[in-house]
C-alpha cells in the first residue's frame, strides 16, 4: 500500500502550517550560493499546494519570509524579493489548475513595490478560487501579529467600540491575521530544527507538531503523506482525558 492510500481522507487536518527550512543548507552541501536554494525550494511549495489540495486540505499556510529574516545579507533579500515575483507570476497556472485562492499574512506592503502589487494581483485573480487557500507568510511573525491585534482592540476600545473587560480569547481571534480561518490543526517543519521560531504563535497553541529531517527543496508529496499519517495517528485531546473522548 502506498503512503497516499494510507491517508484517512475522512480524517484530514483543515488547515496544516509548514516551516519551510533548509535551502541555504541545500545549495552549501551542492557548493552553491543560498539562493540556489530558495530557487529550488518553489518546487516543494508546488508539491505541497498540488498533494494539499488534491487530498482535501482546505488551507495551507507557508512560512515564506519572517519579519527576522531582514537580518540577512542585502544581496540576499533583494534576490529573494526578485524571486518572489517570478515565482508568483510564473506559478499562476497552477494556482487556475487547482482551483487555489491566493492569500498573504505579514507586513506586505514593506516587501516593497513590486512584489507587493504582484502578490495583490494574484490574489485578485485567485479571490474566486474555493478548493483550498494557500496563504503565504511574508514578513511575518507571531509576535507581531499579536501585536497588531492588541494595537487593533486597544484603538477600539479608546473610541468605545469595545468595553476592555469583555476582550477574551476570542476578540484576539477576530483581529488575529488569520481571523476566519480554522487554527492550523498540523504544523510541519523541515531540515531537522525543532523551534516555532516567531511562526502563528496564538494559533498553533493546541496545534500538532511534526519535524522531519528532509531539507526544504527535497519535501515532495511523499513527506506530506508522511506528515499525515503520523498526525493521524494522534489522540487530539485538548486538554480532556481519553476516556472523555473515548464516552463522545
Amino acid at each position: 500500500m502506498s503512503l497516499k492510500e494510507q491517508v484517512d481522507i475522512t480524517k484530514l487536518p483543515k488547515h496544516i502550517g509548514i516551516i519551510m527550512d533548509g535551502n541555504g543548507r541545500w545549495a552549501k552541501r551542492r557548493g552553491k550560493i543560498r539562493i540556489f536554494g530558495h530557487e529550488n525550494g518553489v518546487r516543494a511549495v508546488r508539491e505541497a499546494a498540488e498533494g494539499s489540495a488534491e487530498l482535501g486540505v482546505d488551507y495551507l499556510t507557508l512560512y515564506a519570509f519572517s519579519s527576522e529574516n531582514w537580518r540577512r545579507p542585502q544581496k540576499e533579500i533583494q534576490a529573494l524579493m526578485n524571486l518572489l515575483v517570478r515565482t508568483v507570476k510564473r506559478e499562476m497556472k497552477t494556482l487556475h489548475d487547482n482551483d487555489i485562492r491566493l492569500n498573504t499574512i505579514g507586513d506586505i506592503g514593506k516587501l516593497g513595490k513590486d512584489a507587493s502589487n504582484s502578490l495583490q494581483k494574484a490574489m485578485e485573480e485567485t479571490h474566486d478560487h474555493k478548493r483550498m487557500v494557500l496563504t503565504l507568510a511574508l514578513n511575518y511573525s507571531g509576535r507581531w501579529d499579536i501585536a497588531m491585534a492588541a494595537r487593533q482592540i486597544a484603538d477600539k476600545a479608546r473610541s468605545g467600540e469595545i468595553n476592555p473587560d469583555d476582550v477574551n480569547a476570542d476578540t484576539i481571534e477576530h483581529f488575529i491575521s488569520t481571523s476566519g480561518m480554522p487554527d492550523p490543526e498540523l504544523l510541519i517543519r523541515t531540515s531537522g530544527e525543532h523551534r516555532l521560531s516567531n511562526f502563528l504563535l496564538w494559533q498553533l497553541a493546541y496545534s500538532e507538531l511534526y519535524f522531519c529531517n528532509t531539507l526544504w527543496p527535497d519535501f515532495n508529496r511523499e513527506n506530506l503523506y508522511q506528515a499525515l499519517i503520523d498526525y493521524q495517528s494522534r489522540e487530539r485531546r485538548f486538554g480532556q482525558i481519553s476516556e472523555q473522548l473515548n464516552n463522545k
